[in-house]
């Protein structure tokens, strides 16, 4: 993964409307994976569109600061 908030920005703005995977750290070895279109990414969050038949929620944003720390993985299908 890229090492500063500007490389990931500039990794996930060329690959809006693509499905992607997300991997969210709950804690404690606990992890929620969800999967979706990412759809918009802004200065400080990006957007995704999660699959609406095994998710209840139907949009999540998430920080780049995730991505950064690993509290966030992200996977390209």
């Amino acid at each position: 993964m890229p090492k500063d908030l500007i490389e990931i920005k500039s990794l996930l703005d060329d690959k809006v409307g693509k499905e992607i995977i997300v991997t969210v750290q709950m804690g404690r070895k606990k992890k929620k994976e969800r999967k979706g279109i990412l759809k918009e990414t802004y200065r400080s969050v990006f957007i995704v569109d999660l699959d609406q038949e095994h998710n209840k929620i139907g949009r999540v944003s998430f920080s780049y600061q995730d991505v950064l720390t690993n509290s966030v993985e992200l996977e390209f299908v």
